[in-house]
């Protein structure tokens, strides 16, 4: 198998409003593309990003979407300076630098970096 590309697909209670925040904090200035009735779709780094407005429902294990950024530290400051509410930064020394944070709708995300 080859794979060519990768989309990621989060429901959410608010389409517009949710577009407004994805855009806000993961800088996404791309337009949007609307492949089908409350689905839109905008490209986040090596990804597309799908997000479609219907109630998020959690039954069972919950995906979490983990962004690669390079620097973890960098971001969280960026991100608190929003009024985003995120965990607790995280070293493991020789490894790498994260934190988690959920978006409006109860999706898990987090963000990291790796380090030497």
């Amino acid at each position: 198998m080859k794979v060519t590309s990768v989309t990621v697909g989060l429901p959410v209670r608010d389409l517009p409003a949710a577009e407004r925040w994805y855009r806000r904090v993961f800088e996404v200035s791309t337009p949007s593309v609307e492949p089908a009735p409350g689905v839109i779709e905008f490209v986040v780094g090596p990804i597309d990003l799908q997000l479609s407005e219907e109630p998020p429902k959690r039954s069972g294990a919950q995906v979490t979407l983990r962004l690669g950024v390079p620097d973890a530290s960098a971001e969280y400051e960026r991100l608190t300076g929003l009024g985003v509410d995120l965990g607790t930064l995280e070293h493991v020394p020789g490894a790498v630098d994260y934190f988690d944070f959920t978006d409006p709708d109860g999706n898990a995300l987090s963000m990291y970096s790796l380090n030497a």
